[in-house]
């Protein structure tokens, strides 16, 4: 029999791969809880695992759990590899490269701008300056500028679209324009680093030949491979099962078109995105599989390889304040007044085209990658790509404040952020609406330190100058308080329900009883908003009614699908 794993190393793998994934996953959530970017919690993660913190405290028990040299380190750093090019394959599937033909001049002059001032800002300071940007000894000048500028210049098109959402703009015409420009920007940055791939990979006298298969690969694999991927995946619907058929064809041709880029000398990375692309864009691809594809990838690979990244060095010692502000400095600059100028010259309003110079400037995931492999390839050094990961951090949190400004958009108040178990009565015993309101007016004025009698007085006296029961087994009596920092929500679920005087005379069985601050009028509107929109439709109602816990009933909440 050939080689095979010692029980301990099998050992080390499995508890390696749990306690990175975990630590992943609870970090990247707390991100999320607190309106962040899921990666910026999952690299966090590797940083407290890594020799950053963990490490620095405990170096034997993390050279044990993740050991640099070795079996255990050989198959860790090929699970983390297929992590990232199948991450780059789910990446290459938001692509729409119909969008940006869709959008016209516009987009166009969005993307040119966005792409070639912030380019040719980098590629300009990388040749003065290579050195003081952390170019590593004996590196090509030439090489390093093209990577440098590529950088700068791309954009991070999940992230943007996140963003977007989160603004509730994805699907206004300004998004849209962002969304073509951003996705011709990923395009043409990947060629180029491609282009640097094969110049790092390929040998002296093969520089050409590799260049050449690359753009021709990528050529037949958007147009012709396009075209098949199309006609084949109704016969895969047809005939194969559904959706673990397509799933299967989907991961097989990215893996396929991924060892064939790394073969010619490119990063398997590239010939995975590529794929995604092609797959992505055919129109017979349904929603349901390429969101299971996205979440089988997001949720398990693209933590390991994210976390991994903060295994591999101590970010403080690397940390730079210099290189980073010019990182963040000439990026910004770039991109900022390149999209401006851009959506400026495309007939964009002044406001909004200075909040698309803003979108341009996002970055995320693809920055970090395209850094990790010119550190992998002695390009760069750490301090350079602890700049890139910190400008793919911070961009989002700054650009999206910007651009809420610009826009003089407000981030709706959501039902979720108001809720509390000390709050929720899961069988409210109440007969009456003014014993419901009683009842819960307890509840909140506990939780919010506030005075049980005047809560309920308050609510009472607002019940009757008009019925709260909004219809549809739904209530949300309410008032404003004098004093209240913050909207307070107290939920009760009836199992026989409540009579609330509601338009359709059903009784209400979910009861919201609102309180928000006397001078705040968008609170009370933007939370009525939301709990209309949500429990106005009747699968969902149906499903909150039946909940046991607090933790089930907030986990539904978080799971109602918003609209972009």
């Amino acid at each position: 029999m050939g080689e095979r794993l010692a029980t301990q190393d099998v050992v080390t793998i499995f508890f390696s791969l749990g306690v990175l994934l975990a630590a992943a996953r609870v970090l990247g959530e707390c991100a999320r809880r607190f309106n962040q970017p899921t990666v910026l919690g999952e690299i966090l993660a590797g940083v407290v695992l890594g020799p950053t913190v963990i490490g620095a405290a405990a170096p034997e028990l993390i050279q044990w759990l993740f050991p640099r040299q070795g079996s255990v380190a050989l198959v860790l750093d090929g699970l983390v590899t297929v992590a990232i090019a199948l991450f780059l394959l789910v990446a290459g599937m938001e692509v729409d490269l119909s969008a940006f033909w869709r959008q016209g001049r516009a987009a166009f002059t969005v993307s040119l701008g966005g792409l070639v001032l912030p380019f040719a800002l980098g590629l300009t300071a990388a040749f003065i300056a290579p050195e003081v940007l952390g170019r590593q000894e004996g590196a090509s000048r030439a090489v390093f500028a093209l990577f440098f500028a590529t950088a700068l210049s791309i954009s991070a098109l999940p992230v943007i679209a996140r963003v977007l959402m989160d603004l509730n703009i994805y699907r206004s015409d300004l998004g849209m324009i962002v969304i073509a420009a951003a996705v011709f920007n990923d395009l043409t940055g990947w060629m180029i680093f491609a282009v640097i791939l094969g110049l790092l990979g390929a040998g002296s006298g093969s520089v050409a030949t590799t260049i050449l298969v690359t753009v021709g690969f990528a050529a037949a694999v958007l147009t012709v491979g396009r075209w098949l991927i199309h006609r084949s995946l109704p016969w895969i619907h047809a005939h194969a099962s559904w959706p673990g058929g397509v799933l299967g064809f989907a991961l097989a041709l990215g893996l396929l078109s991924a060892g064939f880029t790394e073969w010619i000398g490119v990063h398997a990375v590239f010939g995975a995105f590529l794929m995604g692309t092609a797959i992505g864009d055919s129109s017979h691809l349904r929603e349901h599989t390429r969101t299971i594809i996205h979440q089988f990838v997001s949720f398990i690979f693209a933590p390991l390889f994210f976390a991994s990244i903060g295994l591999r060095f101590d970010f403080l010692a690397s940390f730079d304040w210099g290189i980073t502000l010019a990182v963040l400095l000439i990026g910004g600059t770039g991109k900022i007044v390149g999209g401006g100028l851009g959506a400026l010259w495309g007939g964009i309003a002044r406001r909004e085209a200075w909040a698309i110079g803003f979108a341009m400037n996002i970055h995320g995931a693809m920055e970090i990658i395209l850094g990790l492999l010119a550190l992998q390839s002695g390009l760069i050094g750490q301090p350079m790509f602890v700049a890139i990961v910190v400008m793919a951090l911070v961009t989002p949190l700054v650009c999206g404040a910007a651009m809420r400004q610009l826009l003089r958009l407000k981030n709706p108040r959501r039902l979720d952020r108001f809720l509390s178990a000390k709050a929720f009565a899961q069988d409210l015993k109440a007969v009456t609406s003014g014993e419901a309101i009683r009842d819960l007016a307890r509840l909140a004025a506990a939780t919010a330190g506030l005075d049980e009698q005047s809560v309920a007085s308050a609510v009472l006296e607002r019940e009757a100058q008009g019925a709260t029961g909004i219809g549809e087994n739904v209530a949300v009596p309410h008032a404003r308080i004098d004093g209240l920092k913050q909207p307070v929500v107290a939920v009760g679920i009836s199992e026989g329900g409540i009579d609330f005087d509601a338009p359709d005379g059903e009784p209400a069985r979910l009861i919201f009883l609102l309180l928000t601050p006397r001078d705040d009028d968008g609170a009370q509107l933007e939370i009525l908003a939301d709990i209309a929109r949500k429990f106005g439709d009747d699968a969902f109602r149906a499903r909150a009614v039946q909940v046991n816990s607090f933790t089930e009933f907030l986990a539904l909440l978080r799971t109602f699908p918003e609209q972009g």
